[in-house]
């Protein structure tokens, strides 16, 4: 399993370096498994937050592997339904569960 993180700072610009680390990380390895992006850091997200996780989840799946995400802050969630891409990332959820990841994914959970 392969971990990244995103930092709360996110800038549009830093997108494409982000998605070229997780290709060149993921290059080396054989297909199949499950990256785990951690977004705890991000408790102000933003359409950009959302763009670059749609962007690491195609990178991801371009190599063999699915992309779930952990550590979501209800504000994210919100926003990631009011987009319409809940489904797109509640399928990589249903994955990472049945890996034994544990994901705040909850909108009524008090934050950590």
């Amino acid at each position: 399993m392969t971990h990244i993180r995103i930092a709360a700072d996110l800038a549009r610009a830093d997108i494409p370096g982000l998605c070229g680390d997780l290709a060149d990380r993921l290059r080396c390895r054989a297909p199949g498994g499950t990256v785990v992006c951690d977004v705890r850091a991000v408790v102000r997200p933003d359409v950009v937050t959302v763009e670059a996780l749609a962007r690491l989840r195609l990178t991801a799946r371009r190599h063999g592997y699915a992309l779930a995400v952990s550590n979501v802050h209800p504000e994210l969630r919100a926003l990631i339904d009011l987009l319409g891409l809940s489904e797109s990332f509640r399928q990589a959820e249903q994955r990472e569960e049945a890996l034994g990841v544990e994901e705040v994914v909850d909108a009524r959970d008090p934050p950590v």
